[in-house]
């Protein structure tokens, strides 16, 4: 199997900015989510977790952080499907906490503008700055 992380990246967009597939995920995501706040339980996932209020979505997000980690530890020197379940463990815990966000009237557009306003700022000097 081939170890996609040792390729070029001149296939990935060189911009800060998300490609319009990228964006357009996220807003269908962000579309479903609010349509699916109000939905019936039975009806969705999404509106189940809503139903059953935030300390559920919480529990669910801090489930797939873990879940993650765990998978990050076996991707580490692990194959290719084990690299793949870490992205799927990954989209996991992306999902969930777009769920949370919606629960909180928010969506992805805040996350990705305060991703862009650190962009080309030295990590250290943005984690000294919140400190302040």
């Amino acid at each position: 199997m081939q170890d996609t992380s040792s390729q070029s990246s001149s296939s990935q967009p060189s911009s800060s900015q998300p490609t319009s597939a990228e964006q357009s995920i996220l807003d269908a995501l962000a579309e479903v989510l609010r349509q699916r706040r109000h939905a019936a339980p039975e009806d969705s996932y999404v509106a189940a977790l809503h139903h059953k209020g935030l300390n559920k979505i919480l529990e669910k997000v801090g489930e797939e952080a873990t879940e993650t980690l765990l998978a990050a530890k076996d991707a580490e020197h692990g194959t290719e499907t084990q690299r793949h379940a870490l992205v799927a463990e990954t989209a996991d815990l992306w999902f969930h906490s777009l769920v949370m966000l919606s629960h909180l009237n928010m969506d992805h557009q805040p996350v990705l503008d305060e991703l862009a306003r650190r962009f080309g700022i030295s990590g250290h000097v943005e984690k000294s700055a919140r400190s302040q």
